[in-house]
């Protein structure tokens, strides 16, 4: 990749981050918006009505920025909670990293690296090869190799020794938010599933038989969860027509509330649509009365057992209950916000086999994901390219066109086909039979990470190395030295990888083009969707 494919990939994300920030600025300010953009403050109904139009509402400002980098970490936590904290050390620790990496890698390495003459190039500095300023410029046996050497691994160093900063530093905030909150009914409590029940009892009888025998002076309570995918199917049915009803009733605009009965309102008498709702959710209401009656039998093998003591609770939580490690397996309760039931009544094989089946799912996905890399990396060497399609000769010769294709095109595929990773792991982690949502969300990560670190940097690296060097493989021998001379090649496309992924991805989330806004829902505790 030249110099100038790269000012071209940074001059393009440079303009889309300003883009997304300018539209950001003028979007957030629209009252339709604020769904997106705030949605703190309208599930804490803190939001304040808009008033009348102003002109000022469509025109970009930047204050916001300052206001943001204002905020001390108390009033963060005060006000967007631990999480939004521990997200800004992440960024305070990036910009530690990367101010650390600009003075090794521009202050000593970069020098170093252009002044070699491994590699003979006497263009222009704009038309210069990005590798005349990489480790491969750097002569055969020269002891300036022992500047790199020691400079990997000092950085090495300080990146650990700030990472055992901020974990230490993390983990004081959490020790101390944890022991500043009032306890929460879900820290006494274990969920329990796998039951085995004896013949002629019901679950909620072994359950109280149990825990009154073997932990009397800890055992408090028992909840047993039950089958009622109809009866939360009606509580969904009716949230969601609250809230039609109260957003019709809020608005001023009179016409709106009426509606013809006929095909696409177009015909029939005109029908009060709030009175329509009213009687709707009193039919709801009804059913769902009806639907509870019918759920005394309905008891699926889980139960939140609730004790006494934090230590009752943390006892039951790390003893095996059983002989069989299937059956009555204990761990820690979710809150009732997290609670995923779909999984409550699943045995153990059948979540064996779910797990089995998204390992296979994420290493076809690993492997088909090999496609865009390899497609990435025939973008990154034109004369391959002009190899493969003969007909783009004429175009890739355009200055501008070979810059664009060579410093930003394989970078966005690259970006673009990542972004439809993670709502994939999402869904594969939901069927391992999680009972949490943000044990799927923490298995996501995971996933996402593995994903990332081997089709990201090795098959990038591997790809981008020996794709154009099949041969090497008949010679296991030259294999360390062909890749100790081609991976040095990679650093021009990891560059403008970063630039992308750091730059325009990062704006477009605060831009948030694809938002799906997810309201509270109504939740029965004890109950099974």
């Amino acid at each position: 990749m030249l110099v100038s494919a790269l000012l071209t990939s940074v001059g393009i994300n440079l303009g889309l981050c300003l883009l997304f920030f300018t539209l950001y600025s003028i979007l957030r300010k629209q009252p339709s918006n604020i769904t997106v953009y705030a949605p703190r403050l309208v599930a804490t109904q803190k939001s304040e009505p808009r008033g009348q139009f102003d002109l000022e509402r469509l025109l970009p400002s930047a204050g916001w920025v300052k206001q943001a980098w204002r905020l001390t970490e108390e009033e963060l936590l005060s006000l967007s909670g631990l999480d939004a904290v521990v997200f800004m050390r992440i960024f305070i620790f990036s910009l530690r990293v990367f101010s650390f990496a600009v003075i090794v890698g521009i202050g000593i390495l970069l020098p170093i690296n252009y002044l070699g003459t491994q590699l003979s190039d006497d263009s222009e500095l704009v038309n210069k090869s990005l590798d005349s300023f990489s480790i491969s410029n750097v002569n055969d046996g020269s002891n300036w190799l022992w500047i790199h050497f020691s400079a990997a691994y000092i950085f090495s160093g300080v990146v650990c020794y700030l990472l055992y900063y901020e974990y230490s530093y993390i983990s004081d905030k959490i020790i101390s938010h944890f022991y500043s909150c009032k306890p929460l009914p879900s820290d006494f409590t274990v969920l329990v599933h796998g039951i085995s029940t004896s013949s002629g009892h019901t679950v909620s009888e072994d359950v109280e038989s149990f825990f009154t025998e073997y932990y009397p002076s800890t055992y408090l309570s028992h909840s047993v969860v039950r089958r009622s995918s109809k009866l939360q199917s009606l509580i969904r049915d009716a949230d969601k027509l609250y809230r039609k009803l109260a957003r019709l009733k809020s608005n001023k605009d009179t016409p709106r509330r009426f509606k013809r009965e006929g095909p696409l309102g177009l015909f029939g008498r005109q029908v009060d649509l709030a009175d329509q709702y009213e009687k709707k959710l009193g039919d709801l209401e009804e059913g769902v009365r009806i639907q509870q009656s019918l759920l005394a039998g309905q008891e699926v093998p889980a139960a939140f057992v609730s004790f006494k003591s934090h230590f009752g609770a943390a006892t039951v939580l790390h003893i095996q209950q059983r002989i069989n490690p299937t059956e009555w397996v204990t761990e820690q309760a979710p809150e009732p916000q997290d609670i995923h039931w779909p999984f409550f009544s699943t045995s153990f094989l059948k979540r064996w086999i779910c797990n089995l089946a998204v390992v296979a799912a994420c290493i076809a996905i690993t492997i088909l994901f090999l496609i865009p890399v390899v497609i990435v990396q025939g973008l990154t060497n034109l004369d391959q390219l002009e190899t493969w399609f003969p007909f783009l000769e004429g175009l890739l010769k355009i200055t501008f066109i070979s810059e664009v294709i060579t410093g930003y095109l394989p970078s966005l595929i690259l970006q673009l086909f990542l972004s439809l990773i993670p709502p994939v792991m999402m869904a594969l982690s939901s069927v391992q039979g999680y009972i949490a949502f943000s044990q799927i969300q923490k298995s996501a990560c995971i996933k996402v990470l593995w994903f990332t670190i081997w089709n990201i940097f090795f098959a990038n690296v591997l790809s981008g190395s020996v794709l154009y060097r099949v041969s090497v493989f008949l010679d296991p021998k030259n294999i360390p030295t062909v890749l100790a001379e081609a991976v040095p090649g990679q650093a021009s496309f990891f560059i403008a990888y970063v630039v992308t992924s750091g730059w325009t991805s990062v704006s477009s989330e605060l831009f948030r083009f694809l938002t799906t806004v997810r309201y509270p829902r109504l939740s029965s505790s004890g109950f099974l969707v």
